[in-house]
């Protein structure tokens, strides 16, 4: 079973429209999650072009609906690792550009007056590890030599001093010794291989309802510019010279701009009419991952809480160390009675190239025993044994190659542009991405970005053509 809360919790009021007839439009965009939906708000506020969302099932029923609902600003790349790839300017600037996001979806809630709630809280993430724990501390030191204001970033346990030994003092003034029973408390575990602590302003929302919510009201306030088309799978996107064309249900989209919001790894051809071939580069830059998931129900006692874990028999995957995270908040099961849903989640499984993800497969007997293990030996909250979740799902993940967002357009066709590639963490990036979107699509001149698509043989014929 795949039984997302989040898909369960929606309140959906309104009619699926088909895509029936052939349809002009100024700006196309494929998939309706919250990256689509954040894509068209930023478009329709900021100029006066026409957008049509192309959605292949229903909207937010993709990965925005089959996630764990964190709301965080940091990469899941290492922030000195970006550092060292793209410069501390560039490093910097991306940072900010996330952090900003916290603003922005504020303002899309308060400017639509949406109702799906914001939990924002002080969010933790545990260490078992010395190693772990100097990761994180050299990702504050950089953050703190870019002007992001860090004062402390991490607790240690007093009686781990010693793990302080050796680190120069530029990293280990970021840190505060308190005791061990003081980090366990933070993190909600009696588990004592937990002996740091690493905090960051985090939140949890229920994309879905967000998402669902922010369409039926672009679908109000502009009934003239916008327009939603569900059950509409685009299977070939053409591009030319002055646009493109969606062959979708066997009609045609045709639209000045494309923009691509879904996983990027689906099975849409793309077709280059108008330069080189761009379909296999952009089918290997972003990769599908299934994240699994589950939840249960517990009284509503407990504050908001977005916490990971890194275990010190962590594994490791494509993506680097694999952490379990939790979240915990209100949640509507049935009506008038609410609960705090606490949600689980880590284990994740890499999708074969060009394997089309099945959302119906059943939930792994073995996940849910992994995921019921480590609550049983982590979470001090934990229900009584055996846990009986009240949801399994799971959810497809995109992530590109070199773990950044895709925003911006295609180097090969300036026609079509991206904004895709969650890489584990997509609410807030989705959302800054939406933004950067309309800003080209505007025609405001942008600055350049590590969020940029690169195409070394496009980008080489683009200098050419602009001398």
């Amino acid at each position: 079973m795949n039984l997302s809360p989040w898909i369960d919790q929606l309140k959906r009021t309104r009619k699926e429209t088909r895509l029936s007839a052939d349809t002009k439009v100024d700006v196309a965009v494929i998939g309706g999650g919250i990256a689509g939906l954040s894509t068209a708000y930023f478009t329709l506020k900021k100029t006066d072009k026409s957008v049509a969302i192309i959605e292949a099932n229903l909207v937010a029923h993709g990965a925005t609906g089959h996630n764990a609902g964190q709301v965080v600003s940091y990469f899941e790349r290492p922030f000195s690792n970006i550092v060292a790839e793209f410069g501390l300017d560039l490093a910097a600037q991306a940072q900010d550009a996330i952090d900003s996001a916290w603003v922005d979806l504020e303002t899309i809630i308060h400017d639509a007056n949406l109702q799906t709630p914001l939990h924002r809280c002080t969010g933790y993430v545990g260490f078992s590890s010395r190693s772990q724990m100097i990761r994180y501390l050299e990702d504050a030191y950089w953050k703190k030599r870019a002007g992001i204001p860090i004062e402390r970033s991490i607790f240690l346990a007093k009686d781990h001093a010693k793990w302080l030994e050796g680190v120069a003092s530029d990293r280990a003034d970021l840190v505060s010794l308190i005791t061990h029973h003081e980090i366990q408390s933070l993190l909600e575990t009696d588990d004592p291989q937990y002996v740091a602590a690493g905090f960051s302003p985090k939140g949890c929302m229920n994309s879905a309802s967000f998402t669902e919510e922010l369409a039926g009201y672009l679908l109000a306030q502009y009934p003239d510019r916008f327009a939603i088309y569900e059950y509409a799978t685009a299977n070939i996107l053409e591009l030319n010279g002055t646009g493109s064309v969606i062959h979708a249900n066997g009609v045609e989209v045709r639209s000045k701009k494309t923009v691509l919001c879904t996983n990027g790894f689906e099975q849409i051809t793309i077709l280059n009419r108008g330069g080189a071939d761009i379909d296999v580069n952009f089918h290997e830059q972003v990769h599908g991952t299934i994240g699994y998931m589950q939840a249960y129900l517990d009284p509503i006692d407990r504050s908001p809480t977005a916490i990971s874990y890194f275990p010190a028999d962590t594994k490791v995957s494509a993506q680097g160390e694999i952490y379990y995270y939790l979240t915990r908040r209100p949640h509507d099961k049935e009506k008038h009675i609410r609960h705090n849903i606490v949600c689980i989640g880590g284990p994740e499984e890499r999708l074969p190239e060009r394997i089309t993800y099945n959302k119906n497969q059943a939930f792994p007997d073995e996940v849910k025993k992994e995921i019921n293990a480590f609550v049983e030996r982590t979470y001090e909250h934990a229900p009584a044994s055996p846990i009986e979740p009240a949801y399994t799902w799971h959810g497809l993940m995109g992530y590109t190659a070199n773990g950044i967002r895709l925003i911006g357009p295609e180097p090969c066709n300036p026609h079509l542009l991206y904004n895709l590639g969650c890489n584990g963490i997509g609410i807030l990036p989705s959302i800054y991405g939406g933004k950067r979107i309309s800003q080209f699509l505007s025609g405001k001149k942008v600055k350049p970005t590590i969020f940029d698509p690169k195409d070394y043989r496009c980008s080489i014929e683009n200098k050419k053509t602009a001398r």
